[in-house]
């Protein structure tokens, strides 16, 4: 349906979002008077009560109950009460579900390091043990910490459509060709908001990223920490540039990976997703040219291996082909699955493997990364990764498109990339009947006063393209916003196996060390 890593196409709305944010300008824990006050108050010292953890939820994404790191550390799981509404602290409240490993080393340790992997929709419960190994270093002076955003797995998860209904959407065309694949793609889409009001619409107004952001102060202030330490990947990038904006005083040191630019309209943000995903499937064909006869698709040069890609589609889109059970890999399919396998190089042998199976007829692999990218598991159970990316989304942008406005726009994004511009030009419709308004045009991320912010932007990631660092940092403001450069492939930068930003991040978060603005890793 989507490819969400950061902030693509479509996008949601909170009606409180723009007054919580310019309320939140002086960096206050909120600025409610009297009873509202003592109630945050109050929050912000509870004390949690630490278990190990249990397997994650089905909402989470499924799965075993994580492993001791080395040593012997167990996770601990836990839930922190927040204001469901935060110009209402005294009112309802909802649970965030939180994780971390306590720090290797106590005699050395700096506080809590907080971690928001992105979606935004995914789950942190699920995502921090299964990256833990890359930041044991890390662990040697923090307690590495991740959480359910509000709306998300156990955090008042978002629900919308059921297992069936989610499997009729995802079997939509979403680049229709004719008016009748229209009205069933933006009636699948009426359906989604309509299952989504119905289930969780007392949610939907308060899951936006200010109030996500106002959740990471009381979490830092629960957790016991002065300041925040934080490591955010990409929308994780957009939700800690509104955290500096509310709370600058209180940044620690921040590290911002794979990050969303927070100056470019709705249009641009999915055009320079359109490009970044053909710049990393050019790269991708490259490397298939590179191997020669070792590469299993057809094509001597980039353009042949890719028009083999495009080939496939519209075949795809006449004809589907076998799938997994009774499900067909449609165009569609095939295009998310394309995408999910461009996130990282160590997926390229698949992304090979599955254009070369689905040119011979079997699209089981494609749709299983498809499938992935969804978050739907073999059984046929799906987490609310996309039911929470749609709710944040578009509680947090006011743009609406209609289909006329959408239609209007193709050209420009098929020229950004015939693979995927169609695909990423009819998701600006993906709001267009949500039931809460959006609530600003671009988030606001200023920081002055705000401590130092290492800013990595990576040269080949195909869903936050690399120009959003540059804008990240300037925005942030002089003196705040540190640039790091990767020349590199995939999403995000820490994680690609570059010794040099490695060195860089530790030596910042661990030792406080500063890189040189305009620093360069290759």
């Amino acid at each position: 349906m989507t490819l969400r890593a950061a902030r693509p196409a479509a996008v949601l709305a909170a009606a409180t979002a723009a007054a919580l944010l310019a309320a939140g300008c002086s960096g206050g824990n909120g600025n409610e008077g009297g009873d509202g006050a003592d109630r945050l108050r109050e929050l912000a010292s509870q004390r949690l009560t630490w278990r190990d953890c249990p397997p994650p939820s089905m909402e989470e994404g499924g799965g075993t109950a994580p492993s001791p790191l080395p040593g012997g550390t167990r996770w601990q799981c836990s839930f922190m009460d927040a204001p469901l509404d935060y110009a209402d602290p005294g009112g309802e409240t909802i649970e965030l579900a939180l994780i971390r490993a306590r720090t290797s080393d106590p005699a050395k340790r700096i506080g809590s390091l907080i971690f928001n992997f992105g979606g935004p929709g995914g789950s942190g419960i699920t995502a921090l043990p299964s990256f833990a190994q890359d930041y044991e270093t890390l662990r040697t002076r923090y307690d590495l910490v991740s959480f359910d955003p509000r709306g998300v797995g156990r955090s008042a998860g978002v629900e919308c459509l059921d297992d069936a209904g989610l499997d009729a959407l995802y079997a939509l065309d979403s680049t229709p060709d004719d008016e009748r694949e229209v009205r069933a793609y933006d009636e699948g889409l009426k359906r989604f908001a309509a299952a989504c009001e119905e289930n969780s619409g007392s949610e939907l107004p308060h899951v936006g990223t200010v109030n996500a952001a106002r959740d990471l102060d009381l979490m830092r202030q629960v957790l016991g920490d002065g300041k925040l330490y934080y490591f955010g990947i990409s929308y994780g990038t957009e939700l800690g540039g509104v955290y500096a904006h509310l709370y600058p005083r209180t940044v620690g040191r921040a590290v911002f990976d794979a990050v969303v630019d927070p100056t470019s309209t709705t249009v641009r943000s999915a055009l320079g997703q359109a490009k970044g995903f053909q710049l990393a499937l050019d790269n991708f064909a490259k490397d298939c040219v590179a191997r020669g006869d070792k590469c299993r698709l057809p094509g001597g040069s980039v353009q042949e291996v890719e028009g083999f890609v495009t080939d496939l589609l519209k075949r795809l889109e006449k004809k589907p082909v076998t799938g997994l059970g009774e499900r067909k890999l449609t165009a569609t399919a095939a295009t998310n699955g394309i995408a999910q396998s461009l996130y990282s190089k160590e997926y390229w042998p698949y992304l090979e493997q599955g254009l070369d199976e689905a040119d011979g007829g079997n699209g089981g692999l494609l749709l299983a990364l498809s499938d992935s990218m969804n978050g739907r598991d073999q059984n046929g159970n799906y987490s609310n990764v996309q039911a929470a990316n749609a709710a944040v989304n578009c509680v947090d942008d006011k743009a609406r498109f209609t289909v006329a406005q959408a239609e209007a726009r193709l050209p420009e994004f098929r020229k950004a990339s015939p693979v995927f511009g169609d695909y990423l030009g009819w998701g600006l419709i993906g709001c267009s009947h949500w039931p809460v308004d959006g609530g600003w045009d671009r988030p606001e991320v200023s920081a002055a006063g705000s401590a130092p912010i290492l800013v990595i932007g990576n040269t080949g990631d195909p869903a936050t393209p690399y120009a959003g660092a540059k804008a990240m940092a300037n925005a942030l403001g002089k003196g705040v916003g540190v640039e790091l450069t990767w020349e590199g492939e995939g999403h995000g930068a820490y994680n690609g196996g570059s010794a040099c930003v490695r060195d860089a991040v530790n030596g910042y978060l661990l030792d406080g060390r500063v890189p040189k603005n305009g620093t360069v890793c290759r």
